[in-house]
């Protein structure tokens, strides 16, 4: 069943190189704003706990499985199945991610523009000083052009990487972005432990309150370990795809669950010890956590000092923008290689293509929030609504496709060549992956798409 990696599609270079550009995929703005909400919302460090065991023994098994999809087909999310599976109707699966991924791709690059603005006026030193900056907030999001002008130079960055190709576009910058990502959530979690409030923010964040573990709790740590490592949308798939016969398919997810994993606790390091240092604050959600309670919190607690305050407000918003910049480049490259593959296209045609269809999506999406704001479809705006339909929807129904494929349907002995790299690698765990991948995994993804659908 496997075909020849010789196909002129191009392969990750090194080890490292899948290990970074996988992770990059996987981490992003979630990982450093969502994750902060959800642990301060459902318990603090017993949330944690509990996510932890969800990325282990769901997350983990169907990037698993992604990745067989990926390496034993050596194609795009839609090839993959039309290689593996040409007559299952969970086909379907990979066209959905192909949508997902535009979707995703187009109101994602609407709050990375966000990002990049904020970036631009912390380094320029406009979030200092006394502000109303839910107004700032406000004022920006809604206007009619400027949203728009950081969303397409967003576009266009991701567009240059992946136009590059998976080597010279993609491993390459993947290998230079993910240190630098590391190293400043890194410095900024250290900074911020010296921060009046980190002793509170750290206790919060460390002491487990197992009074507070509802069904609920549960739920949400489950969707929150599936969705942070981007899971079911088929970028996985398609980075696999790329992978070369000695690359260890396990050890790789193992690696990429870590990285994901220590970003989005570290993070925590940096949002609660900042967000305690001020008396009256809680951790919010989305946006606002981000772009207006955060930019308060830099200015009063470095006050005596503000030149603190402009390094780390900049490295911040930096952070975020490379988080942002390493997940749209995965998103981007599932339709691009999608369009190479079945198309025939030369990748720069088929990146011009995504890219611009991104772009016009995009701008629906930030008009939303300003001149096109009274239009909405069940109280949604159309950047609600490609969140909402692509997260509840594509995500969940992908994951389920993939793991029950792999877990029942792909042959076994494709399986085991594909873990064992054809039996070069010893067999470790085997039959816990298989009773994950047919059992657990389809389960919980299951519960996850269900609850979601209910609330």
């Amino acid at each position: 069943m496997s075909t020849s990696s010789s196909t002129g599609r191009g392969s990750f270079g090194t080890s490292l190189g899948v290990i970074l550009a996988s992770a990059g995929s996987a981490v992003g703005l979630g990982n450093i704003w969502r994750f902060p909400t959800e642990v301060g919302n459902n318990g603090g460090a017993a949330f944690i706990l509990v996510y932890l065991a969800f990325v282990l023994f769901l997350s983990l098994p169907v990037m698993v499985c992604e990745f067989l999809m990926g390496r034993s087909s050596h194609s795009n999310t839609v090839g993959a199945w039309k290689v593996l599976a040409p007559k299952s109707p969970l086909i379907v699966a990979g066209y959905l991610g192909i949508l997902a991924g535009v979707l995703i791709l187009s109101f994602y690059s609407v709050v990375a523009g966000w990002t990049l603005d904020y970036t631009v006026l912390s380094l320029g030193n406009k979030l200092a000083g006394d502000q109303n900056y839910a107004a700032v907030f406000e004022t920006f999001v809604s206007n009619p052009w400027k949203p728009i002008v950081y969303l397409c130079l967003f576009l266009f960055l991701t567009h240059w990487i992946v136009a590059r190709g998976v080597e010279r576009g993609i491993e390459r910058y993947s290998r230079l972005m993910m240190p630098m990502l590391l190293v400043i959530i890194v410095v900024l979690a250290l900074s911020a432990s010296r921060m009046p409030g980190a002793e509170a923010g750290l206790t919060f964040l460390l002491r487990p309150d197992f009074s507070k573990m509802t069904p609920d709790v549960l739920l949400s740590a489950m969707g929150q370990a599936l969705f942070s490592l981007s899971v079911g949308v088929g970028c996985l798939t398609t980075y696999a795809s790329y992978f070369k016969k000695e690359t260890k398919l396990m050890s790789s997810a193992l690696s990429v669950c870590l990285i994901d994993t220590l970003v989005a606790v570290t993070s925590g390091f940096i949002i609660f010890p900042a967000v305690f240092s001020v008396s009256g604050l809680s951790v919010d959600a989305g946006p606002g956590l981000v772009f207006i309670t955060l930019p308060y919190v830099f200015n009063a607690t470095f006050s005596s000092a503000p030149v603190w305050g402009y390094v780390f407000s900049g490295l911040f918003y930096l952070l975020l923008v490379l988080a942002a910049l390493t997940s749209s480049i995965s998103m981007h490259e599932i339709s691009t290689a999608f369009l190479t593959d079945n198309y025939q296209m030369s990748r720069k045609y088929a990146a011009r293509i995504v890219t611009a269809v991104c772009m016009l999506l995009g701008i629906a999406c930030s008009l939303s929030f300003g001149p096109w704001k009274e239009y909405t479809l069940c109280g949604m705006g159309v950047f609600d609504w490609f969140d909402y339909f692509s997260a509840r929807f594509c995500m969940p129904l992908g994951a389920l496709a993939i793991s029950i494929f792999v877990g029942w349907i792909m042959p076994q002995r494709e399986v085991r060549n594909q873990l064992t790299n054809w039996g070069t690698l010893p067999i470790v765990l085997y039959g816990t992956f298989r009773f994950l991948s047919r059992w657990v995994a389809p389960l919980g993804v299951a519960i996850v798409f269900i609850n979601e659908l209910l609330h």
